[in-house]
Order: structure tokens, then C-alpha cells, then sequence
């Protein structure tokens, strides 16, 4: 993949997860669906990884894996940031999962008219 494809990539995955919603996750593999790439879950988390001076922001801390885990938490500033950043929302986590994960999912395949 070129760079210009790489970026151009990386900025639909950064429009997508910017809709997410305050007090609500989505997943890797659901935000590469609705790009179209259903197996780019793994590139996904590298644009997340690398969204950090990206403006507007990007909303990283919304995107967990498939179970709800905060598999992420390792990229932030500390390893507890990711976890501070939902809980401000109103997200409660324990044991770096989030609680009700299936109730508090965002789908962007159903959520957005793309």
C-alpha cells in the first residue's frame, strides 16, 4: 500500500470513529467493515495508534476489540488513560473491559448512512 493509499485509508477510518458517540465504543473489526475491508481490523489500530496529532481529533479511546476489551490502553499517554477517557464519558470498565459492551456498541455499518 502506498503512502497516499495508507492516508486516504487511515482518514475514512478517522471520519468513521470520529461518529462515534460519547458513552459508546465500536470495534476494530466493525470500523474496518464499514470501510469495506472487513478483515483490516489489525489496520485500523494502527491508524488508531496513529491518530494522536491528528485535527480534528480522533476519539481513539471509543475503539476496543471484538469482546470489549481496552486491548488499546497500551498507546495512550499511560495505560490507565484510555480507560479514564471512557469513564468520563460515562462508560464503566472493569478489568480493562467495558461493562454492558454490548449495549453501549456502536455499529457504524448500522449507525451511518455510508
Amino acid at each position: 500500500m502506498s503512502k497516499a493509499e495508507k492516508d486516504n485509508i487511515y482518514e475514512v477510518i478517522y471520519q468513521i470513529v470520529r461518529h462515534c458517540p460519547k458513552g459508546r465504543v465500536t470495534t476494530y473489526g466493525a470500523v474496518a467493515a464499514a470501510t469495506g475491508a472487513k478483515s483490516g481490523a489489525r489496520l485500523v489500530g494502527y491508524a488508531m495508534n496513529n491518530c494522536k496529532s491528528i485535527r480534528p481529533k480522533v476519539p481513539a479511546h471509543r475503539v476496543v476489540n471484538r469482546n470489549g476489551l481496552l486491548t488499546g490502553k497500551h498507546h495512550f499517554e499511560t495505560p490507565s488513560t484510555m480507560q479514564a477517557l471512557l469513564e468520563k464519558e460515562g462508560v464503566k470498565v472493569k478489568d480493562d473491559k467495558v461493562v454492558d459492551f454490548e449495549t453501549l456498541f456502536w455499529d457504524p455499518l448500522k449507525e451511518l448512512t455510508l
